[in-house]
Parts: structure tokens; C-alpha cells; sequence
């Protein structure tokens, strides 16, 4: 299928691996030139070197190193522009732990990375895309959102309070103007952080984190876990102008392992 997006412009956060990393390689094999943004210097050049060899149609990589989460962060990713008609948000996610734990330094850094943030960069993207007629927001968020984890408690109330922004904003009048929002929220996806969340059970429970690793596989209907390649697809297909009546939307993957109907 043609997405129809060659030549659309993307920026994709925390794209130097993972998830992130799977979206904006779904979609520089589309034919979109992509900017990818993430911390680590060194981890963000090499992702940007194997996005160039996928690259479809002449699209272009640029990268940029930078906090996202960060004012400064933001003004180094817009200085290359603020016409993107892509964006895919993502911020790592916050540390697991017990609630009891937490100070407001914590929650307020939590807010600030996985709600405040993605709401900065459609505040500053979503009237361009309104203006030239075509727009895609993809947040991606957690499937914690429809099923919480007690241990990612900080990610449970951060991504819920975007869900609920995100609910709002996508039925303003910019869905008449081609501009869709929606999140996707990933379950058991093969990435570092998946590992560390599983540290965090193995801890808390006494167990090996073989142990936990294998149990969780066998707790989701698929029997494994989902690679950041067939994740980006969905993501893609999101940004795509077949996907053009679909906004507001929360789309779970999962393997099964929600057990609700709704």
C-alpha cells in the first residue's frame, strides 16, 4: 500500500532506538524525510547513518542531539523549521518504583516529559499543519493508559493527564483541516525499557528476571513480545492519508494482553 506521504517532512522523538526508532524507520522507507531527535550523541549519529541506507525516494535524515523534554532542547529541533507535517512524540518513560517513594521533584519531572512536552511540540506544529491542509501527530504513550501498572505509577498519571489533553484538542476544529492526533499506546514491546520495568518486578518480587521475563511472555495471548519494526508500521500507517478519518483516537498494541472488549 502507498501511505501516500513521499516527501512529507517528519520529526520523531527519542529516535536513536526503540520505538522511536522503529517509527521513523517506517517511515523514511515511505519516502519521508525525517529529523530525529534523542539525547545521546553518539547513539542518535549511528541510528541517522542506518536510517540514510533505508531511506526510499531521495528522502533525507537529519539529527539533531538534544533533550526534547527541555526548552533548549526544543529551539535546537525548530531552528531547522517549524513546518513539519509529522510528528511522533516520545520521551522516556519515568523510573518504576513505589508511589510512597515519590517526592513533587518526581512527579513534576514525570508531567513535564510525558504530558507538558508533547503538548509543547503540537502547540508549536499543529496551526502549520492546519494552515497547508495535512497534518499527523502520533504520541506514542503506554498501554499502562488503559491498564496501569502499580509500579509505573508516575507514567500512569502522566500519560493519562495527555490522553485526556489529546481527547480535547483532536476534536477542535483542526480535524476539518487534515490534521489528526491520536497516541498509540505500546504494551510488551523488545526494548530497553521493557527490560527495565521487568528489573523493577524481579525486584520487587524476589524473582530472577529470567523468571519474570519468560512469565510475562506467557501472560500475553501472542506468547511474545512485539519488535519496534512492526510497531513503526502501525505508526505509520497512523501518519498516512488513509488513516486521514481516524483522530482522537488511543491505539492499543498489545499481542491481546488487554482482557476488556472496550
Amino acid at each position: 500500500m502507498d501511505l501516500g506521504i513521499a516527501g512529507k517532512t517528519a520529526l520523531v522523538c527519542g529516535a536513536s532506538k526503540g520505538l522511536g526508532y522503529g517509527c521513523a524507520e517506517a517511515l523514511v522507507r515511505e519516502g519521508v524525510n525525517v529529523v530525529i531527535v534523542a539525547r545521546g550523541a553518539e547513539a542518535l549519529e549511528a541510528a541517522a547513518t542506518k536510517l540514510g541506507e533505508a531511506a526510499a525516494s531521495g528522502a533525507f535524515v537529519k539529527h539533531v542531539a538534544a533533550d526534547i523534554t527541555t526548552e533548549a532542547g526544543r529551539a535546537a529541533v525548530f531552528a531547522l523549521g517549524h513546518d513539519f507535517d509529522i510528528v511522533v512524540t516520545n520521551a522516556g518513560g519515568p523510573p518504576p518504583g513505589d508511589f510512597r517513594n515519590w517526592d513533587r521533584e518526581a512527579w513534576i519531572k514525570a508531567v513535564d516529559a510525558n504530558m507538558l512536552t508533547p503538548i509543547e511540540l503540537i502547540k508549536a506544529t499543529v496551526d502549520g499543519m492546519a494552515q497547508r491542509g495535512f497534518g499527523r501527530i502520533v504520541n506514542i504513550t503506554s498501554s499502562s493508559v488503559k491498564s496501569p501498572i502499580d509500579i509505573l505509577g508516575l507514567s500512569n498519571g502522566a500519560r493519562s493527564g495527555l490522553t485526556g489533553f489529546v481527547a480535547g484538542v483532536a476534536r477542535t476544529p483542526i480535524a476539518a483541516q487534515g490534521v489528526t492526533i491520536n497516541n498509540l499506546l505500546p504494551g510488551s514491546f523488545e526494548t530497553d525499557r521493557l527490560k527495565g520495568t521487568m528489573a523493577g518486578t524481579a525486584q520487587k518480587t524476589g524473582q530472577d528476571f529470567d523468571t519474570v521475563w519468560e512469565a510475562r511472555k506467557k501472560n500475553i495471548p501472542a506468547k511474545r513480545f512485539g519488535t519496534p519494526a512492526e510497531f513503526g508500521a502501525i505508526c505509520a500507517f497512523l501518519c498516512s492519508v488513509q488513516a486521514g478519518y481516524m483522530t482522537g483516537q488511543n491505539v492499543l498494541a498489545d499481542g491481546g494482553a488487554y482482557p476488556g472488549t472496550y
